[in-house]
């Protein structure tokens, strides 16, 4: 039974707690033992972004420490994930994984096993952080085995929301910009269920749909893939 410690991530623990649960059980449904380390905070990617050296060296020491018992590392943000492994000390980056990398690297999970309860169709977001990866459109190629899946395309899917974390503080307008044509192409495009494994993308495209009076829901690929595995995410 691999040994996982769920890496929660700042936004996704304060915005989206949901899509931690849903981690965890599917997790746990597959057959692994999770745990969620207390200690854990943020992987200090604002830091690290804005040139605060000192500060961001605090909080990997601390996270490597943290995270040293488990044989696996698990975080649903492609952009925390991406941040782990590439700056990172080895004896953590090497065993930090995506959520949707994790299932079909590791543990070799068949999605065709799975069926949502209703037909639904899907669009994907790929964030800029899991192209970094290398993982591109993993997630939304292994959802489409899904049963009750329709797997429609985004016009310029690979597009950038224009989030960036603090390069939405910094640069507003440019962002803003950048995110009103996503959803423009998202209205356009008649999506009704945008999947998107990472938080801040999330946010920022779900906060646009919602002030243009844009019905679509965003949902990450955790909570699709506990939909089709039965599992109840309303009791935590």
């Amino acid at each position: 039974m691999p040994r996982v410690g769920l890496f929660i991530t700042c936004l996704t623990d304060q915005f989206y707690p949901r899509v931690g649960v849903a981690v965890t059980k599917v997790l746990e449904k597959l057959g692994c033992e999770v745990e969620f380390p207390p200690g854990q905070t943020c992987c200090g990617q604002p830091f690290y972004n804005n040139g605060y050296e000192k500060q961001w060296r605090a909080l990997t020491e601390r996270m490597v420490e943290i995270f040293a018992p488990y044989e696996f590392v698990v975080t649903p943000s492609g952009s925390c994930c991406s941040m782990v492994r590439k700056n990172f000390a080895n004896s953590l980056a090497k065993k930090t994984h995506e959520f949707s990398e994790f299932l079909t690297k590791i543990l070799k999970v068949d999605y065709a096993r799975f069926c949502l309860p209703e037909r639904a169709a899907l669009s994907y977001h790929y964030t800029c952080h899991l192209r970094g990866l290398g993982i591109g459109d993993n997630s939304a190629r292994t959802l489409g085995r899904m049963g009750n899946v329709e797997l429609r395309p985004l016009e310029r899917a690979d597009q950038c929301c224009g989030f960036g974390g603090t390069f939405a503080v910094d640069y507003p307008a440019i962002s803003g910009a950048i995110v009103e044509d996503k959803v423009a192409r998202i209205q356009a495009g008649g999506v009704e269920t945008l999947v998107c494994d990472d938080a801040g993308c999330t946010m920022n495209i779900a906060g646009m749909c919602h002030r243009r009076n844009v019905d679509v829901r965003v949902k990450h690929s955790a909570e699709l893939l506990a939909e089709a595995m039965g599992l109840d995410l309303s009791q935590w």
